[in-house]
């Protein structure tokens, strides 16, 4: 059983920065593609960004491009998420999710394991 736990949310203002962590229990960690999805309240999760097991790739939505950067350190089996130049919008829980399954790297079922989430809010 993998465990993914994520830290790093809080409250922000507008213009400001968070970085989350996401933290996962095994060392198979490293050989798979890792995700940030968030959910709004009403809203269904959506993809934020991923990155692939070596880091010579990554992808982003468009909502986040550029302000969000996506990193992974496999020697401490974590993932994390810098978020810079925050907006109200991206108030949300975060979640980070291992891929497992082959396709599309932006929709959820594509990934089976998921932290718990963490809550951003960003303050207008």
């Amino acid at each position: 059983q993998v465990q993914l736990v994520e830290s790093g949310g809080g409250l922000v203002q507008a213009g400001g920065s968070l970085r989350l962590s996401c933290a996962a229990s095994e060392r198979t960690f490293s050989t798979n593609t890792m995700g940030w999805f968030r959910q709004a309240p009403g809203k269904e999760r959506e993809f934020v960004a991923a990155i692939n097991w070596s880091s010579s790739s990554t992808y982003y939505s468009d909502s986040v491009k550029g302000r969000f950067t996506i990193s992974r350190d496999n020697a401490k089996n974590t993932v994390y998420l810098q978020m810079n130049s925050l907006k109200p919008e991206d108030t949300a829980v975060y979640y980070c999710a291992r891929r497992y399954y082959s396709g599309s790297y932006y929709l959820p079922e594509k990934y089976d394991y998921w932290g718990q989430g963490t809550q951003v809010t960003v303050s207008s």
